[in-house]
């Protein structure tokens, strides 16, 4: 059964669209613990957009299951990882303006830069993922650099209209790539409550992360309870 990573940069975000100091995500993470979350999960951009310094530190002394940290590939924001130390970083591609992260890490056109990142990293005691693409070679590239996970972007199975199936196909052949690699299976972006549950059933899937369906749901029944009917769903 995946384990679930909920991702709370949304409620950030609603609380800088009036730039105060509610809801706090700190307040956000104690909730989704008690609704069974596995580990927190958020991303500190390089232009503080939702997620801030502050909550990091705080997230850090709080926090209860796994922490994951989700950053891109830049020598200050490495910094910051290794000064708070959260279990896990996730190594994410990022632009300034995109509304949410638009595919995978190019891990082959980057393959030198990462070395020294992840090396920063482990050095550091910090479990390091990739957030990559289902493709073989990033697969393959990714597993050269000694990382113990990978990260697949579900985004095109996510938005697929008519083509769901080919997408969780894919899917499917990159998932028994990486159990081939030897690397540990998560995965996310775009999962809800309506199409998780083929990717929560790929062989060998580890951990799920999922952040804006959870958020919104939680509107509306609060996140305990929103947390709570995820993990009923892909505990199916």
């Amino acid at each position: 059964m995946a384990t679930l990573g909920v991702n709370i940069d949304h409620v950030a975000t609603i609380r800088e669209a009036r730039r105060t100091i509610e809801p706090d995500p700190v307040w956000a993470a104690a909730a989704a613990e008690l609704g069974g979350a596995d580990a927190i999960t958020i991303h500190l951009r390089e232009d503080r957009r939702h997620i801030q310094d502050r909550d990091l530190e705080v997230l850090r002394k709080t926090v209860q299951v796994k922490l994951n940290l989700e950053l891109a590939m830049n020598p200050l924001m490495v910094d910051i990882a290794c000064r708070v130390l959260p279990d896990q970083v996730t190594l994410v591609p990022e632009n300034r303006e995109e509304v949410t992260t638009e595919g995978g890490l190019d891990v082959v056109r980057h393959k030198s830069d990462l070395v020294a990142t992840i090396g920063k990293l482990q050095d550091a005691g910090i479990v390091v993922s990739l957030f990559i693409d289902p493709e073989p070679e990033q697969i393959e590239s990714a597993a050269s650099l000694s990382v113990p996970a990978v990260e697949l972007h579900t985004g095109a199975y996510a938005n697929a209209e008519k083509n769901a199936d080919e997408e969780l196909q894919v899917l499917a052949r990159a998932a028994t790539f990486i159990h081939q690699a030897g690397l540990i299976l998560n995965a996310g972006h775009g999962l809800t409550y309506r199409n998780v549950n083929p990717v929560a059933e790929l062989e060998g899937m580890e951990e799920l992360n999922i952040g804006h369906s959870i958020v919104a749901r939680a509107v509306f029944v609060g996140m305990t309870e929103a947390v709570r009917e995820m993990k009923e769903l892909i505990g199916r």
